[in-house]
């Protein structure tokens, strides 16, 4: 009998794309991102709305955060002339599908654990929407070690070539000599490739409307097997990637990014303040 764990979705991966979801049905227009295929690649239970985790005042400037930061990666690329996208650490993202028009001159190369990939995968097909050769997932054990470098160049990434690498919601659950190695080794991608990688301020640095939130996640985050290990603040994350050897970083925390994508709406939404955007370029 197979010892392997079976597939299934990280549960942080399924509430991002369930917030997303809520962004477009609740939110006032114009949306930030709209993705409701994340919710139909999660599939979950009826009833879902009414998950703690899911109600609509109290997790507004959650799910503004996460649509506000997601859209400010994706516009380095839709935006940016860019023809290598990596997403370290997919979850459910649903760039590839959402951006069918870039098919045709941009890899999507998602790394994710092997488990939650292989259901993905299932999901994808279940779909309808299978899984083109533009999108490459790239299955990656990190508590085994394994090398997420060589196996993104066994799945097509050419280095010489200018990309764009997202890290979002994961520096808080790795160790902060991880993420060193991580940087370290993007830094050696071409001149003008960019790193966006998010980080969690420690959370006396919260501000007071912001903290209880995010405190209650972090409990549950360790409730469920998953702690936050690592926090940042802006001059350390900075102060990390040009350590490793990019040429200019800067911290985008999230005040800018609401600025840019939430800035006069009609339903008032505000983004939470607890993880920033780390900015580094080759």
């Amino acid at each position: 009998m197979s010892t392997e764990p079976a597939a299934q979705p990280d549960s942080s991966a399924v509430r991002t794309a369930l917030w997303r979801a809520l962004h477009v049905q609740l939110d006032s227009e114009p949306h930030v991102l709209v993705d409701e295929l994340g919710l139909a690649l999660a599939d979950p239970e009826p009833g879902w709305e009414r998950r703690g985790d899911m109600q609509p005042l109290g997790t507004a400037p959650f799910r503004a955060a996460i649509v506000a930061r997601t859209r400010y990666v994706e516009d380095l690329v839709v935006h940016g002339g860019i023809t290598q996208y990596v997403l370290l650490g997919a979850g459910l993202d649903t760039f590839a599908q959402r951006h069918a028009e870039l098919a045709g001159t941009v890899t999507v190369f998602e790394v994710d654990r092997p488990a939650p990939q292989a259901w993905k995968r299932q999901r994808l097909l279940a779909l309808g929407l299978g899984v083109p050769d533009h999108l490459r997932l790239v299955p990656v054990d990190f508590e085994a070690d394994d090398d997420w470098w060589a196996a993104l160049l066994e799945a097509g990434l050419d280095p010489s070539v200018p990309t764009v690498v997202s890290s979002s919601g994961v520096s808080m659950y790795i160790t902060k000599a991880a993420t060193e190695a991580t940087l370290r080794r993007l830094a050696t991608l071409a001149p003008g490739s960019t790193v966006a990688m998010t980080a969690m301020l420690p959370l006396e640095l919260l501000d007071a409307a912001d903290r209880p939130g995010l405190e209650g996640a972090a409990r549950g985050a360790a409730a469920s097997g998953t702690p936050w290990i690592s926090f940042y603040t802006a001059d350390e994350i900075v102060g990390l990637a040009l350590e490793a050897g990019f040429a200019a970083a800067r911290y985008v925390p999230t005040e800018e990014v609401a600025e840019r994508y939430l800035a006069g709406r009609p339903d008032g939404l505000t983004a939470s303040g607890g993880e920033g955007i780390l900015l580094a370029t080759t």
